[in-house]
């Protein structure tokens, strides 16, 4: 599914790097979430402190 910025440019969620939260999160790997991961990282691409408020930590980390 493409994603695309308010200028209608294609932004591909592929190519930016996912936020350490993101890594720590237990949703990273469940495909019901994506669409939401993919929207929340890239809406704050660039911004210096990354937020997410659907964030659940994996408890063994």
């Amino acid at each position: 599914m493409p994603y695309y910025n308010d200028d209608g440019t294609e932004m591909n969620p592929n190519l930016f790097p996912k936020p350490q939260l993101c890594l720590s999160c237990k949703k990273k790997d469940d495909e019901n979430e994506e669409i939401l991961c993919n929207l929340t990282r890239l809406d704050q691409q660039g911004e210096t402190d990354f937020k997410c408020y659907a964030y659940e930590k994996i408890e063994n980390i």
